[in-house]
């Protein structure tokens, strides 16, 4: 509901923009129709209504701009709102349980588990939003160090499986064209670390942030079945590319770019039930760009899947 009436009144916006301008326009083509003698006074007016007619187009885009970022954070708002008190909720009625009753000794460590879950969940929404705070204001000289990519990359996947309970069939390695690899291949199985070093210079605690929400992303709008394949190659002396691809939901060719923006999240039914806060890919974009690299994503469409790839300059050492 509160969606459609924002929709409304941008809607409106655009529209008494765009007839002030056309209403701008004729009164200046009509203005010089009649004046067309009066030389200095057509020069003065044109600057007028040209000025007049810039001032309503930036009024209008400024307008336009503010509320969608309005409507972004209150969408934001109440994905932390969610993220932070359904685990709070989950903790505190196991608590409750093992406070007023007897439970037996599977079943609190069963308890012990899910709150464990539920801590780690809680923690990683807090340590999002702290980290979507801080890459906009990083002060003096940035930490780097020589990191080999392709060890750091493994180090996140064997994490993201741990944490979502997946094997290594559904996470696993793939060549750089992100199909496994063929047997006797020197990348060795899908499921292998790959033995070529990719050294690149750079914070390694901001790097593990990045590849983690991108392997994360992937996963959760896998949507089911989990089959995510990560590549890493270097190919040429400049560059290394890392590359998560997942056969998930897809994102439309117009979402392609906003989905780096501060608080976006694609909207689509199927999409509706996965949780996140929108600064996942917000802050592996403000990293890669710390690091002198890029990151996009790339789609065929809606259950089609997604390839994020991360480009980093590669390091000479």
């Amino acid at each position: 509901m509160r969606i459609a009436s924002r929709r409304k009144t941008i809607a409106f916006f655009l529209v008494l923009g765009i007839s002030l301008v056309a209403l701008a326009i004729a009164l200046d083509v009509g203005w010089i129709i009649l004046n067309w003698r009066q030389s200095v006074m057509l020069f003065l007016g044109v600057i007028v209504f040209a000025t007049i007619i810039l001032g309503m187009i930036l009024n209008t885009t400024f307008l336009v701009r503010e509320i969608r970022l309005n409507e972004q954070h209150g969408s934001f708002i109440n994905a932390v709102t969610h993220e932070l008190k359904t685990p709070i909720t989950s903790i505190r009625l196991y608590l409750e349980t093992l406070q007023r009753r007897e439970v037996e000794e599977e079943q609190r460590q069963k308890f012990y588990e899910l709150m464990l879950n539920d801590t780690d969940r809680l923690l990683g929404t807090v340590e999002q939003v702290l980290k979507a705070g801080q890459v906009g204001y990083k002060r003096g000289e940035p930490y780097r160090a020589h990191i080999d990519l392709g060890s750091l990359a493994a180090e996140c996947m064997d994490l993201a499986r741990r944490r979502h309970h997946l094997s290594d069939e559904a996470l696993h390695f793939a060549s750089a064209n992100g199909q496994p690899p063929a047997a006797g291949n020197a990348a060795g199985p899908p499921d292998s670390k790959p033995i070529a070093e990719f050294p690149v210079l750079g914070d390694p605690e901001e790097l593990r942030t990045a590849i983690s929400n991108v392997l994360d992303n992937a996963i959760k709008y896998s949507m089911g079945s989990v089959d995510v394949a990560v590549s890493i190659e270097a190919p040429d002396q400049a560059r290394v590319v890392l590359r998560v691809r997942d056969r998930g939901v897809g994102i439309p060719t117009d979402q392609l770019k906003r989905v780096f923006k501060r608080f976006h999240r694609v909207r689509r039914r199927s999409t509706s039930k996965v949780k996140g806060t929108g600064l996942g890919l917000f802050i592996v974009r403000s990293i890669a760009r710390a690091h002198g690299g890029k990151v996009y994503a790339e789609s065929e469409g809606e259950n089609q899947g997604t390839t994020v790839t991360l480009e980093l300059p590669r390091s000479a050492a």
